[in-house]
């Protein structure tokens, strides 16, 4: 995940914003952990682009949702639902409260680890965000070897993945294919299509 430049608020919690949609400049706190790194505006900003109508009505898997930065810009710009995982509790407990706050009818916050969702969940989705604990490589891999296997996805989704630019992306499903990719600092951020025997969707 990438660094965030939101300021410290009494050293217990940060603040990012919303930067597109109906929700666009509302603004959410989420728990100084050291481990949640929100995806920065300018790579959200890009990566919303690649998306651009694919999002609307689209069913949304954040997976490892931290701030929740990616899911909550996915509802703004009118995602059908979004299932945000997160196994850090004051984050999921931040992210519901926020849900709440702000009337959110159409999205799920599931603590759990993300793997043992994938294993457990009968969900399908359009757009799945992988944006795991920094250099996480190997639980990367394992998120999306599990994603495919389980079926989590449907024949035509887009896959967002965050990992260190200085390395490869690891071991991806077969069906993945690069769509489009950028740079941002020491993030290196990705977009991937799942091609099935019919080809990409128009």
């Amino acid at each position: 995940m990438a660094t965030v430049s939101a300021p410290q608020r009494g050293g217990q919690s940060r603040v990012l914003r919303i930067i597109g949609g109906a929700w666009r400049g509302r603004r959410l706190r989420f728990p100084a952990a050291s481990a949640i790194r929100p995806t920065p505006d300018r790579v959200r900003e890009t990566l919303f682009n690649w998306l651009g109508a694919r999002i609307v009505g689209a069913r949304c898997l954040d997976l490892f949702a931290g701030s929740g930065a990616l899911g909550l810009e996915a509802l703004s710009r009118g995602a059908a639902h979004v299932h945000f995982v997160e196994r850090h509790t004051p984050a999921a407990r931040e992210l519901q409260r926020r849900l709440a706050e702000w009337q959110v009818v159409n999205a799920q916050v599931t603590r759990s680890d993300a793997l043992r969702f994938l294993a457990a969940s009968t969900e399908r989705f359009d757009v799945a965000f992988l944006d795991p604990p920094f250099d996480s490589h190997e639980l990367l891999e394992q998120a999306a070897e599990r994603l495919e296997r389980c079926e989590r996805l449907t024949p035509h989704a887009l896959i967002y993945v965050e990992c260190p630019a200085r390395e490869a992306l690891p071991a991806l499903p077969p069906a993945w294919r690069p769509l489009k990719a950028k740079r941002a600092g020491e993030v290196g951020y990705h977009l991937l299509g799942r091609l099935t025997e019919s080809g990409y969707p128009p």
